[in-house]
């Protein structure tokens, strides 16, 4: 976390947080969602109107992911000065980059080492890495299964239904809040 962050959070303790307003999508991009976005519907599972606008900056997206972390509860958040902005999740609250000599970065450029990975009905491939878990990303689907065809992977599946749970993971933060 930034140190300004930390100083933002001991000046101003009690500012309430944020909920609806960042979604991650199932590449790793990160929307803004506005409250036009958000009477749309929903970030997940609805028709994409609800998704907000892509953000493009990369110095606030570079700031989001030094900022990016989890709740005892499993919910995911940026934390912006002293305040929480509650993370609405498309997928998994990571998405993994493969590499074609299999190693791995997540989303926000961090390395992880693969322990796990599994398939799920829809065909979606995530892994368990010691970083965290979360879902490859689609265009790096190719180098993943060459793994898994090496042997380096061992596949097990899984519904994608069953995944929050199990990996400790909420994908509204604010239908949780509700």
């Amino acid at each position: 976390m930034d140190e300004i962050v930390k100083q933002a959070l001991v000046k101003w303790p009690k500012v309430p947080a944020c909920y609806g307003w960042l979604g991650l999508d199932a590449r790793g991009n990160w929307y803004l969602r506005d409250e036009q976005a958000q009477a749309q519907g929903p970030f997940a599972g609805g028709d994409g109107a609800g998704k907000g606008d892509q953000l493009q900056h990369a110095g606030l997206i570079e700031f989001i992911a030094r900022n990016y972390e989890s709740d005892s509860q499993g919910c995911w958040y940026f934390q912006n000065g002293p305040q929480r902005v509650y993370v609405e999740l498309e997928a998994t609250p990571l998405i993994w980059r493969v590499n074609s000599d299999f190693s791995l970065h997540d989303h926000l450029g961090r390395a992880g080492r693969w322990q796990a990975c599994w398939l799920d009905e829809q065909g979606r491939l995530y892994l368990q890495t010691d970083a965290g878990f979360g879902l490859v990303h689609s265009l790096d689907t190719g180098y993943a299964a060459d793994a898994i065809e090496q042997g380096r992977w061992q596949l097990q599946d899984v519904l994608a239904a069953d995944l929050p749970q199990r990996f400790g993971y909420v994908m509204s933060p604010q239908q949780q809040a509700a």
